[in-house]
């Protein structure tokens, strides 16, 4: 699939265990670092997706039966193979999003890793989770088990392909449900390559299937009467939309949607330090992140010293293909780049000052970076008023805004002062501020003095319009599990 031919549309639908073309009108994939078509994929009707979701039935009486061991065996095996493809899917990685190749590393080995410790949570007793219940009466004995949920929908977004897919697919299986992934129809890619590495695995056919399409097979799929669950991961809008149609039949939901969150630095912060945990909170993978640091609060005694370090940063950072070293890739269409720069237009025309990067441009200039692909130079904004579209909504580019603070109260109220509550991150040499600004943050995961690192060990959610429920961890597989209660005589 790597290098899929754009004469022939190759098959976007994996069911039961075999390649197949879906009836729907074939979709061309883009190399957003060229803007040029790297392949044709076909796309799944309604009735490819009723198909999926029926083998998905099917397999998951064969695979809710198999034992923890097997399970874990095959997660291992996944995890192995990715490890052992690794060079190519890096490569992939970086064609179809433009990733610099220190970021679909990073994916990958993500990837992997997650594989890896949800084999090791099927052996360690983690995934079975049966419990005994004390009971007032003697004569009775009461136990709780995880169970399955059954089949699930797996909706999967653009921005870290492949990765956000293992976030869900590891867990569910490790929790024995099987499943029908939807991956975006930007990325499809990587996600038919991860289905030939599970097949390879010996993952029993009709487990695990894929269907390729855009917003209407990610409803049919969604609002699926058979589909017991629906693990989505996206923008908040589309995830509302998920749990509107979900209520009708009481279906099971997790939404990681969007963020807008805020990075703290306090006056007793190390700078340089600061600055480059602010410029890889916002910039990384092109800002394209639900946890892109775009708020970035700043104690006044050092506010413009740490713009001056942080625009001369960005200037230095150089956005390019992946091939080209560059720093910062571009972003994953022209439809995305123009909503980036229509919301940065509204901003500047509110009232923020841009001090480098795209916003010198909006006043009629070339916006659009040196070479063919949809390339966006990172933008620091300041004198942005807590009612600015900047301030307020996720841009998911690589638009940063700064703002001064007086005060660890002040600091905190501007923080939570959101719509949205995905992560924090505190820069303090005080470790006691660094905890008590942490407990005070409204998200559901918070860095004091590190990078925005993520393990599969650590849950992964967020609250208010961030979504419900939490990712990895041991929390990933009760996400998939219902609870049952057995009461028996003693």
């Amino acid at each position: 699939m790597i290098n899929a031919s754009l004469e022939t549309a190759h098959a976007g639908l994996f069911i039961e265990g075999e390649w197949r073309h879906g009836a729907g009108a074939p979709l061309t994939v883009i190399d957003p670092s060229t803007a040029l078509p790297i392949a044709r994929v076909s796309t799944a009707t309604a009735d490819d997706v009723d198909a999926a979701v029926g083998a998905a039935v099917k397999g998951l009486r064969v695979w809710r039966a198999t034992t923890l061991h097997e399970r874990g065996a095959r997660l291992a095996a996944i995890a192995d193979a990715i490890d052992a493809r690794k060079d190519e899917l890096i490569a992939l990685q970086m064609r179809c999003n433009g990733k610099p190749r220190f970021e679909a590393e990073l994916d990958v080995g993500d990837a992997a890793a997650t594989f890896r410790y949800y084999a090791q949570c099927c052996v360690n007793g983690l995934v079975e989770g049966i419990e005994t219940v004390s009971l007032p009466d003697p004569a009775l004995t009461g136990q709780v088990r995880h169970e399955p949920v059954g089949v699930c929908a797996l909706i999967v977004p653009w921005n870290f392909p492949m990765v956000t897919t293992a976030w869900k697919l590891a867990p569910a299986l490790a929790a024995g449900c099987a499943v029908v992934i939807k991956p975006s129809e930007l990325t499809p890619l990587a996600e038919i390559e991860l289905m030939r590495i599970v097949a390879a695995a010996g993952v029993p056919a009709g487990v695990v299937n894929l269907v390729v399409g855009g917003r209407d097979t990610g409803a049919a799929l969604a609002s699926h009467r058979r589909v017991a669950k629906v693990s989505f991961t996206g923008s908040t809008a589309a995830g509302q939309a998920v749990m509107r149609s979900a209520a009708d039949r009481m279906q099971r939901v997790s939404l990681e949607l969007g963020g807008k969150s805020a990075l703290i630095v306090f006056d007793d912060a190390p700078l340089d330090d600061a600055v480059e945990l602010a410029f890889n909170g916002a910039f990384f993978n092109a800002g394209q992140m639900c946890s892109a640091t775009s708020r970035v609060l700043v104690a006044r005694p050092i506010h413009d010293a740490f713009v001056e370090r942080l625009v001369a940063r960005a200037n230095a950072a150089t956005a390019g293909a992946p091939d080209d070293d560059a720093t910062i890739g571009p972003l994953i269409s022209e439809t995305q780049r123009e909503r980036v720069r229509a919301l940065l237009v509204r901003g500047i025309d509110d009232g923020a000052r841009s001090l480098c990067g795209e916003g010198l441009a909006t006043a009629g200039a070339d916006a659009v970076a040196d070479g063919g692909g949809y390339f966006f130079r990172p933008t620091v904004c300041v004198g942005v008023d807590m009612n600015n579209v900047l301030w307020r909504e996720e841009i998911f580019g690589p638009v940063v805004s700064v703002h001064p603070f007086d005060s660890e109260s002040e600091a905190i109220d501007l923080a939570n002062d959101s719509d949205y509550g995905l992560v924090a991150t505190v820069v303090t040499a005080d470790a006691a501020r660094g905890e008590r600004v942490a407990a005070a943050c409204e998200v559901g995961l918070v860095w004091i003095n590190t990078p925005q690192l993520v393990f599969p060990q650590a849950g992964w959610g967020g609250v208010k319009r961030s979504g419900l429920g939490r990712e990895l961890g041991p929390w990933g597989v009760r996400a998939f599990q219902e609870l049952k209660h057995v009461i028996r005589p003693a």
